[in-house]
């Protein structure tokens, strides 16, 4: 039977891919948002100033602090990248979030999983790199999607036995057999180009709605799947060695150093009961895409592999606590 025999998990955050100096331009829209979600409540950037302002996040977000934990994040990703491929799973299952890059407004399933033979990371175009660039949110263009077009090979036939034997525990997996005209969503283009340095490892994509109302999977649900995912992988008749990447997170767009702690130390260890007894209103707008980590913690609680936090980074962009809290973990 196929083992799993390693896991990771880690942020894919836009600033890093972006300079420290142009952290300015997203900042510049936080000011301006009213929708910035703070433990189940929006808030005005004028609010949040005013609900954290004690706590003074002016330091955090200077610039030379910004370099500081940006290089951090950049020497992080090495690392886990060294690890990934020197240890060389003949497989991935990525499990991401799909931001309406895949699916739309048109349908937009709790679970989905590509099955179909490749897909491909399109090179970013240059009308993408100038809506960017003129949006004041300058990327690295190269830092989701490959100069030119990549195809990436699936591990179909694990892909199909995954879907089988979730719908006999109970998951309904909605199955794309196809992509559509929209290219590779950035929680899975990340991990190609950045970890696995455009490496063409088979991959079987799992698309999980953590940002959208009103079907997104609860924590207890993620978890639940993760276990179920786990014993798929497991029972499928093959030799092959098998990894587990999570795509995403930590808390943001508002910065929540002590939700990010309460989970990162259930996460170590394998507390999944404090994991699953977290309010849904605590995974909302970014910080949802921690739930891809419960995922891949469930499918790792029924091994023997725990658990390491190689860093913790809280990348602040603004004096009102805005930003995106970056986390790199390895299971082994």
């Amino acid at each position: 039977m196929a083992e799993i025999s390693f896991g990771f998990a880690t942020s894919h955050g836009s600033l890093l891919v972006t300079n420290p100096e142009d952290w300015t331009g997203r900042a510049n829209a936080d000011r301006k948002s009213s929708a910035l979600w703070f433990r189940g409540k929006t808030h005005s950037f004028q609010e949040l100033l005013e609900l954290r302002g004690a706590e003074s996040f002016a330091a955090q977000a200077a610039l030379e602090t910004r370099r500081e934990r940006y290089a951090s994040c950049q020497s992080q990703l090495d690392r886990l990248s060294d690890v990934v491929l020197d240890l060389d799973p003949d497989l991935i299952v990525i499990i991401g979030d799909d931001q309406h890059e895949w699916f739309t407004e048109s349908v937009q399933p709790p679970f989905a999983m590509f099955c179909g033979e490749s897909v491909t990371n399109f090179a970013m175009t240059d009308k993408e790199i100038e809506r960017h660039r003129s949006s004041g949110r300058p990327i690295d263009p190269l830092g989701y999607h490959p100069p030119s077009d990549m195809r990436c090979p699936i591990a179909q036939p694990l892909a199909k036995h995954m879907l089988r034997m979730l719908a006999q525990e109970g998951f309904d997996v909605a199955a794309s057999m196809r992509q559509p005209e929209a290219n590779l969503g950035h929680a899975y283009g990340f991990i190609y180009r950045r970890i696995l340095r455009d490496r063409a490892i088979p991959c079987v994509p799992i698309l999980v709605n953590t940002f959208y109302e009103p079907n997104q999977p609860t924590a207890a649900r993620c978890l639940d799947f993760g276990h179920a995912l786990g014993r798929a992988i497991r029972s499928w008749p093959s030799q092959a060695k098998v990894a587990i990447c999570a795509s995403g997170g930590l808390s943001h767009f508002v910065i929540d150093e002590e939700f990010d702690r309460l989970v990162l130390t259930a996460l170590a260890t394998n507390d999944l009961a404090t994991l699953a007894a977290q309010s849904d209103n605590m995974f909302q707008s970014g910080t949802s895409e921690i739930k891809n980590w419960l995922i891949a913690a469930g499918a790792m609680a029924e091994t023997s592999l725990r658990m390491t936090l190689l860093d913790y980074v809280p990348c602040y962009r603004t004096e009102g606590s805005t930003g995106n809290a970056m986390g790199f973990a390895i299971w082994q």
